[in-house]
């Protein structure tokens, strides 16, 4: 017996076999939303940005906020701790690309098939049209191919990631299900104690690095793998002072019980020309400033990152809505006479659409009434130009503190 995963591309009847394979194996069938939901359950990020990490596009706050990090690191350490409880399980979605290929008992499976076999079944399914059944096939494989190149660096449905692979334009549910079963209960895969040792090392390596991303690091910048106890931390990234990185990521992984050795090495990346930079969740790093003076909101925009806070900028109205509603900030500055759709307006929207948003209205055009009209509709400061620097930054920490406040 063994744990089988399943990742596949849309409309291949991967829940049809998954349930089948579950039911002749005897087994217990896990999904990607039984994961988010154990995540959830357990205080990790909310279940909306777990679900925004493994299908959505990276959000534009990320590189200050790293919430794709943290959810990953959250998903991973949950899939490690089920593979622990469970010898025998079928995991199916997008989870089953968290699974490392050294746990010798797991099958990998990957469905796929042909996308115009698979536009067809779509256009059956959901009534839709030949060119709405396409369009739904490639957004669906466009998310895969996202999730698979931010772990893996590979395409979903390269061959070297799974034991088997099969194209099911050739196959019925049934007897794809029915091959899956035989070979999962096949020999090579029994539950031996190295493979359980693996499974160890793949959860005290979770372990690690949710306690690192936690601490502000990147599981892009920062690779972790164990050995029996032995940690192994590559940098990816270029630091000036690697010692005290090293210092530092060894003390913190540390904190977690079973770690033995550790080591901090340069990886790969570390000769690249970016610089790490460790996360402070503490400031603001979903900040978006909207404002239709570009030099203004550019040099504003570097300012606040020289005091580690990160913003994204638009220009107006239009497309400050269209931001907030692909990636929600939790402080938003605004400027209120803009060409098109006006501050007020903007405001308006953004308190009624996304009422946790806080907003800071940053004006040189304002007045008395503007700025009763502003409060009076939720902003949470009206502050004129030229604004000194400090008192902005103070004023949006404060608006973020009521952000965290509120999410508590």
């Amino acid at each position: 017996m063994s744990v089988v995963t399943i990742m596949s591309g849309s409309f291949c009847g991967a829940e049809e076999v998954a349930q089948d394979v579950a039911s002749r194996l005897s087994v217990e069938l896990m999904r990607d939303e039984d994961v988010i939901g154990r995540v959830d359950r357990n205080g990790g990020p909310e279940a909306g940005n777990l679900r925004r990490a493994m299908y959505g596009r990276t959000s534009i706050f990320n590189q200050f906020s790293h919430e794709k990090e943290r959810a990953v690191s959250a998903l991973k350490l949950e899939t490690a701790k089920l593979l622990n409880e469970k010898q025998n399980m079928v995991l199916l979605g997008h989870v089953s690309l968290l699974v490392p290929r050294s746990i010798s008992h797991v099958l990998e499976v990957c469905l796929i098939a042909e996308t115009k076999h698979r536009a067809a079944r779509a256009a059956r399914e959901l009534g839709l049209s030949e060119k709405e059944a396409l369009a739904r096939v490639h957004r669906d494989d466009e998310s895969a191919i996202r999730w698979a190149e931010y772990l893996l660096d590979r395409d979903p449905w390269a061959a070297q990631l799974y034991d088997i692979l099969l194209p099911m334009e050739k196959r019925d549910p049934e007897d794809a299900a029915k091959f899956i079963a035989e070979q999962a209960l096949g020999g090579p895969l029994a539950v031996t104690e190295a493979s359980l040792q693996a499974a160890r090392d793949f959860l005290l390596a979770a372990q690690v690095e949710q306690v690192l991303t936690t601490q502000g690091h990147s599981n892009k910048d920062i690779q972790v793998s164990a050995a029996q106890g032995k940690v192994d931390i590559q940098v990816n990234k270029k630091v000036l002072r690697l010692s005290k990185l090293s210092k530092d990521l060894e003390d913190q992984a540390r904190q977690v019980d079973g770690v033995g050795e550790v080591s901090v090495e340069p990886g790969p990346g570390f000769y690249h020309a970016d610089v790490y930079r460790q996360a402070d969740f503490q400031l603001p790093s979903k900040v978006l400033l909207v404002d239709d003076e570009r030099e203004f909101a550019q040099t504003l925009s570097e300012r606040l990152l020289l005091r580690e806070i990160g913003s994204a900028v638009a220009y107006d109205g239009e497309q400050a809505l269209k931001m907030v509603a692909e990636d929600e900030p939790e402080v938003l500055v605004l400027d209120l006479k803009m060409p098109g759709i006006d501050g007020i307006e903007v405001l308006k929207r953004i308190k009624h659409d996304y009422p946790k948003v806080e907003v800071i209205i940053l004006t040189g055009h304002g007045s008395q009434r503007d700025m009763e009209q502003c409060m009076s509709l939720g902003a949470f400061a009206y502050l004129e130009k030229p604004v000194d620097i400090d008192k902005l930054s103070e004023a949006m920490q404060a608006a973020y503190d009521k952000v965290r406040g509120q999410e508590g």
